[in-house]
């Protein structure tokens, strides 16, 4: 993978910290591809996470979001030896997980599901009225100076 310099765009730009510092932190593979997962784009607002945690239960997982990130925790209990020797293979993966998703602003959680050994769960950006594109209406006729009047020089 190729190294890029986000150094001399640090320095022109203001208020884009926490971009670069997102492009520069998803240059790190992660070496685990444990659980499987799919990401779905299922309007222009809406998405699902799909991950596959096949022999969890649901007090197993724990989903957390806070601004901006979405963990998903599977945590197993340990396995003794006098159980283990019950297997004659062990090809299911049985280990406890921590995955990361980076979420865009505005964008939380609606619902989680666990069913078939998916643990599907649904997002959705809403974005605030405030922040939403507004059409300015262009009022017709003469322009009117605005004139600040400052109270403190009129005594």
């Amino acid at each position: 993978m190729r190294n890029f310099d986000l150094t001399p765009y640090r320095r022109s730009t203001v208020g884009f910290d926490r971009l670069f510092d997102l492009i520069e932190n998803s240059r790190v593979a992660q070496s685990d591809n444990y659980p499987p997962f799919n990401i779905e784009r299922l309007s222009e607002d809406r998405y699902r996470v799909t991950l596959a945690v096949a022999g969890f239960r649901e007090d197993e997982l724990d989903i957390i979001a806070q601004q901006n990130l979405l963990q998903v925790s599977g945590r197993k209990a340990e396995i003794g030896n006098d159980e283990r020797a019950k297997f004659l293979h062990v090809g299911i993966a049985n280990r406890s997980f921590e995955r990361r998703f980076e979420l865009a602003d505005f964008v939380r959680v609606e619902n989680a599901v666990l069913a078939d050994g998916l643990l599907t769960i649904e997002l959705v950006r809403e974005i605030p009225e405030a922040m939403k594109p507004k059409k300015i209406a262009i009022n017709g006729g003469q322009l009117v100076d605005i004139v600040k009047t400052d109270d403190s020089n009129a005594a």
